[in-house]
């Protein structure tokens, strides 16, 4: 139980979403991001607000207390030689555990609504805009190494910097079930969630953090 409220919740997901707008903000230190205070309350809101209701609670360990030290403490520290680069390594194979589990919590409870959740589908318009290979400025950047890069880079190959009218064609990737393969029978949900993945919307992404 430590070990799914860490991966699901409470660490591995603040470090993949930091990651993936890390590379497309130009960032090159995890410790870095946390100074920028849009980037905070992202992760902010999906660990607290979006995560934290339905985590699992392993009992000797609070959950609460974990996040607010991974916040504070462990990922604001600037002698840890984590970078958004290296975090970015395998995402295909990230989302679907380190998020998949929130969203399928979501679906199972009585008394949450999957359309709250905000910031997760962020993570993953941010992981499409990231696949472009162009950051925030417009510049090529090399991806991380990832086994699925050939399969979901074409997806978004006619896209260009800019582009907002590209949305149905990230239906391949999120009815991929390479990449969402820990989250059964919720294709329909993750569509849903898609609705969010704006190729633009690593520009509109202060507004959303801000304002949600």
């Amino acid at each position: 139980k430590v070990e799914k409220m860490k991966v699901c919740t409470c660490l591995n997901p603040l470090h993949t979403a930091l990651a993936v707008f890390g590379c497309l903000l130009g960032y090159t230190k995890i410790s870095d991001e946390m100074k920028d205070a849009e980037l905070r309350k992202m992760v902010e809101r999906i660990g607290y607000t979006e995560g934290l209701p339905v985590v699992v609670d392993p009992g000797i360990l609070d959950p609460k207390e974990f996040i607010d030290t991974v916040l504070n403490v462990r990922i604001p520290n600037p002698f840890m030689p984590d970078t958004p680069q290296r975090i970015a390594t395998d995402t295909s194979q990230k989302l679907a555990i380190r998020f998949g589990e929130t969203v399928k919590n979501y679906l199972a409870s009585k008394d949450k609504d999957i359309k709250n959740l905000k910031l997760i589908p962020l993570v993953f318009a941010g992981w499409l805009r990231y696949l472009m290979a162009v950051d925030d400025n417009g510049e090529k950047f090399e991806l991380s190494p990832d086994p699925l890069l050939e399969t979901v880079c074409p997806v978004v190959a006619g896209i260009k910097f800019g582009d907002t009218d590209k949305v149905d064609n990230f239906k391949k990737i999120f009815c991929n079930e390479l990449v969402f393969k820990n989250i059964q029978n919720t294709k329909a949900k993750i569509m849903h969630l898609s609705n969010y993945s704006d190729i633009n919307i690593i520009k509109k992404y202060s507004f959303i953090v801000k304002n949600q």
